[in-house]
């Protein structure tokens, strides 16, 4: 695990964008993930998908090729594998051992110093912190909204609390907005240090969606970010959702072309 996570390291810090994502980087200290290493690199597979990263002083030699072979030898196809930050090694891997591009994944950004309209909240509704109650409400909205998406939609309430154990976790910053109906959604936002923070997860369950919810508790949690005085904040969304692009570009997100994620899907 700690020469994954060096190398790991290494190449974030020259590449700008680590190669393990959250769900790997938990994958791997839980022991869920299969590794396959090499003295300058890794591949790593948890739950179908592949992260694979080359110590930068090591690049040139084969080493992201040989990994590769050796992951799609081991683990067949159908599986996928991100490149955070479009790095142009990885297309050309793609390319040459038969992995197609499937999804880009936008990170837009937002400097906490534009100003932020007030926040108004609809007669009826509350919005207020998580409450360790609201845990099952949260994994069922979770579901309804992402039942199409293939990380997201998957959250259950071992997984939830999974990522409530981590060290960034705080319940204030985790927003839900009900009414007398229950539970209409939820915004859950991360600090990652001192200067950035995340909107993380925004979520409205299917039968509030039309009401602006998704607009005010962005908003809310924004607010929220603010109020902790990072610098900036930033959010993954799905390239071709031009309705939640919409949104986060009307409340001041912004992406630039390095700011992109591509996953791969190995051909069958």
């Amino acid at each position: 695990m700690d020469q994954v996570i060096a190398i790991a390291d290494e190449a974030a810090a020259a590449d700008g964008a680590s190669p393990l994502d959250e769900a790997a980087r938990i994958a791997l200290a839980d022991g869920a993930a299969e590794v396959l290493l090499e003295d300058d690199g890794f591949a790593l597979l948890h739950d179908g998908d592949l992260s694979l990263a080359v110590r930068p002083a090591a690049r040139g030699r084969g080493i992201g090729a040989a990994l590769l072979a050796r992951a799609s030898s081991s683990y067949g196809s159908g599986v996928t594998a991100w490149s955070h930050g479009n790095h142009p090694a990885a297309a050309r891997l793609a390319a040459s051992h038969g992995w197609d591009k499937v999804r880009d994944l936008w990170v837009m950004r937002r400097p906490t110093s534009l100003t932020l309209p007030a926040l108004s909240v609809p007669d009826g509704v509350t919005v207020r912190g998580y409450r360790p109650d609201d845990a099952e409400a949260v994994v069922a909205v979770n579901g309804a909204a992402f039942a199409h998406h293939p990380e997201q939609g998957a959250m259950d309430l071992d997984n939830l609390a999974r990522r409530m154990a981590e060290p960034w976790f705080d319940p204030a910053g985790l927003l839900v907005a009900e009414d007398a109906s229950g539970l209409l959604g939820f915004h859950w936002t991360k600090q990652h240090d001192a200067e950035h923070g995340e909107v993380y997860v925004v979520g409205i369950a299917p039968a509030a969606q039309g009401r602006g919810l998704g607009k005010l508790l962005t908003l809310a949690g924004l607010h929220h970010l603010a109020g902790l005085g990072v610098a900036e904040v930033l959010l993954y969304v799905e390239a071709d959702n031009a309705p939640a692009v919409a949104v986060y570009s009307g409340l001041g997100f912004a992406h630039a072309d390095a700011d992109t994620h591509v996953q791969y899907r190995r051909r069958a």
